[in-house]
């Protein structure tokens, strides 16, 4: 994915896709009782350290988060997406991902690579900018930082 972060605006889009409303009592021993709710305040202030604007959603709907992607794409915004099952299951949220000339970090509460063995591969892996799985609601921090750093690469 090439991009020019020149062009691109402070705001990030933090998307979530299926059952992520559901957080804080679906499966805790997994995805821990922080709710939705919790995640966002840590999205916003994360972004507000960063100096970000935090626009954040969530839909079960896998065509409403493929709009999303194509509105941050309009927006010259960034993308911070946990798009749940979507990940593994749906060539039409890749397929957006892949059109877009906007960074598009993948997060994951849980290790996606360490779950059952049935799901199949996440899609979204192989056209996201990078991919942050498996330390909890911390990977949305994380996972606005590393656009922040794309946004405006630190020098070393």
């Amino acid at each position: 994915m090439n991009f020019d972060s020149s062009t691109l605006t402070r705001t990030v889009f933090v998307l979530n896709g299926s059952n992520l409303n559901l957080l804080g009592t679906r499966e805790p021993e997994l995805y821990g009782t922080q709710t939705l709710a919790d995640v966002q305040k840590l999205c916003e202030k994360t972004c507000l350290a960063k100096n970000l604007i935090l626009d954040f959603r969530q839909s079960n709907h896998e065509g409403v988060l493929i709009d999303w992607v194509h509105e941050a794409h309009h927006a010259n915004a960034s993308v911070v997406i946990n798009a749940g099952a979507y990940a593994r299951t749906s060539l039409a949220l890749h397929d957006a991902v892949m059109a877009v000339t906007i960074p598009v970090i993948e997060i994951h509460i849980t290790n996606i690579y360490k779950r059952d063995s049935f799901r199949p591969p996440s899609y979204l892996s192989r056209a996201a900018q990078g991919v942050i799985c498996g330390l909890g609601i911390q990977v949305y921090k994380y996972g606005i930082e590393a656009v922040a750093d794309l946004i405006n690469p630190p020098t070393i």
